[in-house]
């Protein structure tokens, strides 16, 4: 059992190593470091492991869900604590901790700040150990559970265009009325969800994929340049696929996701906030969940699919999924459907050969 201290240097760990792991997605950096800084002015989160808890007590998932290029999000740290008292009041029992919905740049630190303010510990077991785009990959494969009522709650967005959300039903029915929410409130919205047991999210979730982020942060903070994506991809045991320019961006914010793809020399990626599909020339190099994840070739930081830019000269690594800690979802052929909708490409065919 352990209780881990987080402090400045492990939450900018968390958040940088999160970013590796957010392939694209998962929450813009400086939303990260300022939701973490945050948490550690107002308290002292507290992170534990799995075993500190019984199987028999009950967590719930806090998240973001929305769009991270969208112009009119609006999002504070206000609004992640009213969606878990939103949560709590709608459940009338107590629960004994928080879990990130996934890991990225600012998930791997969401719960930190609700944490601090609350005193519940985040547990070290995201719903999945890398970013996806749908609410139910990160949703441990409840869609499974027969009988599983979701209730889900969110906040967010400013003046006329605040919501507030509280629902029950169908774990894709709360999903999708949650993304409808995050576009009206313009992008975002912060979200508590799904009630589950201890030994729920141990045979679903990611137990120690938080650690995994801080120490892959570690490891590149410690470098810059080159050395930095090097040292990246070797703790992965992934490959540098090619250092090029970017060109032939383009990005759609639509049903409140960011869809878009993106040529780095020879490579052609496509993105639904996080990347998709790897090719070269026609062949298909990596494909979600495996991870692909784009850095600044001169900085050695992580380039978010949202942040690209056309004449940047960028670095692509590809890891395989098997080196990843990933949810039961990832096993789950059903939730890539959507993928390859909004794409346009095969992407179960590679995933499930």
């Amino acid at each position: 059992m352990e209780t881990i201290t987080l402090d400045e240097r492990k939450m900018e760990a968390a958040v940088w190593g999160g970013a590796v792991l957010g392939g694209g997605g998962g929450g813009p950096i400086e939303e990260g470091i300022q939701l973490g800084r945050l948490a550690l002015e107002v308290g002292e989160p507290k992170l534990i492991t799995i075993d500190e808890l019984l199987d028999d007590e009950w967590v719930v998932t806090v998240s973001a869900v929305g769009a991270p290029a969208a112009a009119e999000q609006y999002v504070k740290p206000m609004h992640y604590i009213r969606a878990l008292q939103l949560l709590l009041d709608k459940l009338g029992r107590p629960i004994s901790g928080l879990i990130t919905n996934e890991n990225g740049a600012s998930t791997t630190v969401n719960g930190w700040f609700q944490s601090a303010v609350t005193g519940l510990p985040v547990l070290d077991a995201p719903c999945n150990g890398r970013a996806h785009p749908t609410g139910s990959m990160g949703s441990m494969n409840l869609t499974e559970l027969e009988g599983y009522v979701s209730t889900q709650t969110a906040a967010g967005g400013f003046g006329s265009r605040y919501i507030e959300l509280c629902a029950s039903g169908s774990l894709e029915n709360m999903a999708q009325m949650v993304r409808r929410a995050s576009v009206d409130a313009g992008g975002m919205v912060a979200v508590a969800r799904n009630p589950v047991q201890v030994s729920y999210v141990k045979q679903n979730g990611c137990p120690g994929a938080i650690q995994q982020a801080i120490r892959i942060g570690e490891t590149m903070l410690a470098h810059t340049g080159e050395k930095a994506i090097e040292a990246v991809t070797e703790l992965l045991q992934g490959r540098i696929i090619e250092v090029g320019t970017v060109s032939n961006f383009s990005l759609n914010t639509t049903g409140g996701f960011d869809v878009g793809r993106a040529d780095i020399g020879s490579l052609e990626l496509t993105f639904w906030n996080e990347y998709m599909t790897l090719e070269s020339n026609g062949e298909r190099l990596a494909t979600f969940p495996d991870l692909i994840m784009a850095f600044d070739a001169e900085s050695g930081r992580p380039l978010e699919s949202a942040k690209m830019a056309n004449g940047q000269k960028a670095a692509v690594i590809a890891v395989p999924k098997e080196q990843l800690l990933l949810s039961s979802t990832m096993r789950n052929r059903k939730l890539f459907e959507p993928v390859e909708e909004a794409i346009g490409k095969q992407v179960i065919s590679y995933v499930f050969s």
